[in-house]
């Protein structure tokens, strides 16, 4: 298809169902952000309330995981009480008290995209990028967002594993959404290792949680600032892109972004004294949240540096033990996931612990920890300390 016929297609899924419509008050600050996929991807626990924090109003529908990658429903039903099913009605009125939610789809919000997604199984056009663009857009077109910012992810963990099939895929999501009338930006970021340290469900709210107490890997904080930067930049609620990533910044290490935090998961069905007990300073995070049965640490076999920790190997595995799921409808064990315990970049020494296995039984087999253990690239002669910047790439509308 061209640019105006992936357009059109997209418009008309978009009005195929219900179409969210907002208090006049708050136009221009409606906003949004999806990703393509990834692992540890825990960007939207802390991006939305963020964003809330600034003054922002963020309806976020978000999705289930599927094959390796994790959905951001799965791991919020994690925590005991949150409820992701809203209606509408009561999407407004959560995000008039608190400013964000984080939701699943409901049944009359673009019906044409669950036709449509049992056809591309079907057909064999799942990849088809016009298709892809239509199911991405025509939801959040039907959110009635104001800016809409994409985390486009290529590399070994990603869809897309090279820069310029992300590029494409981006540009499109981009055309299709400015067509809609949402300034719509995209971030192409890479995806090789774990986003953070924390891979699962469980295990990846409460790296959320840490975060949100200003205690989160720098790579998680490096895409939450360029993300919501970016989409204070498109919302004219700043002149610039660095004055966007400090102010998003700003309300995670003041508090801000956990209070948000906290008020959305009570307002989401979460109970009171929970919400206190996950927010506060020194929790017991398994007092709240299940903890699997068994932990197991791997080793590192030899001194070096660490280069890489291959994500796709590691969710791969963690999927097989029950943490994720093959099809839709599937249930899946949220206490299964493993912990990084070592950085790229980092120095270690023979026999240091480097993973954190979460399992239930039946433990791993000697194949999968064989080659859990092959996930691990150290390099041994080298004094090199790599850097790593995921965000590659940033398309802005004009």
């Amino acid at each position: 298809m061209v640019v105006t016929e992936t357009e059109t297609l997209t418009r008309e899924m978009m009005t195929s169902g219900e179409v969210m419509s907002w208090p006049k008050e708050w136009a221009g600050l409606l906003v949004d952000k999806h990703s393509t996929g990834g692992v540890g991807d825990k960007i939207s626990l802390v991006l939305a309330p963020a964003l809330a924090a600034c003054g922002c109003k963020v309806p976020m529908i978000s999705g289930r995981g599927l094959a390796h990658t994790g959905g951001t429903l799965d791991k919020l039903e994690s925590i005991p009480g949150f409820n992701i099913h809203q209606s509408a009605e009561q999407v407004q009125r959560i995000l008039g008290s608190v400013g964000c939610c984080i939701v699943g789809q409901t049944e009359r919000l673009v019906p044409a995209d669950r036709v449509l997604y049992a056809l591309r199984d079907a057909t064999s056009t799942v990849d088809s990028l016009p298709l892809i663009t239509g199911s991405i857009i025509s939801k959040k077109g039907a959110e009635s967002l104001t800016a809409l910012v994409l985390d486009v992810k290529f590399g070994k963990a990603a869809l897309y594993k090279d820069l310029e099939s992300a590029r494409q895929l981006a540009q499109s999501l981009v055309n299709a959404g400015n067509g809609l009338g949402m300034r719509t930006g995209a971030v192409l970021s890479r995806m090789d290792a774990t986003i953070g340290r924390c891979v699962g469900n469980s295990l990846e709210v409460m790296e959320s949680l840490e975060t949100l107490k200003g205690n989160g890997p720098e790579d998680v904080m490096e895409l939450v600032t360029t993300l919501g930067g970016v989409l204070l930049l498109m919302t004219s609620s700043v002149s610039d892109l660095s004055e966007g990533r400090r102010q998003i910044r700003d309300a995670v290490t003041s508090g801000a972004a956990l209070r948000k935090f906290q008020a959305m998961m009570e307002i989401q069905g979460v109970a009171t004294e929970t919400c206190r007990s996950l927010g506060s300073a020194h929790t017991d995070y398994f007092s709240v949240l299940r903890k699997a049965r068994h932990q197991i640490e791997l080793m590192t076999p030899a001194d070096g540096v660490v280069k890489d920790v291959d994500g796709f190997v590691l969710a791969e595995i963690l999927h097989k033990l029950g943490a994720g799921r093959s099809k839709a409808g599937e249930s899946i064990n949220h206490s299964v996931g493993a912990e990084l315990l070592v950085s790229l970049g980092q120095r270690v020494e023979t026999g240091a612990p480097w993973l954190r296995l979460h399992h239930e039984d039946p433990a791993p087999t000697p194949d999968q920890m064989s080659r859990l253990q092959k996930a691990l690239t150290l390099e041994t002669n080298t004094h090199k300390q790599h850097k790593h910047n995921l965000v590659e790439e940033l398309l802005l509308p004009q």
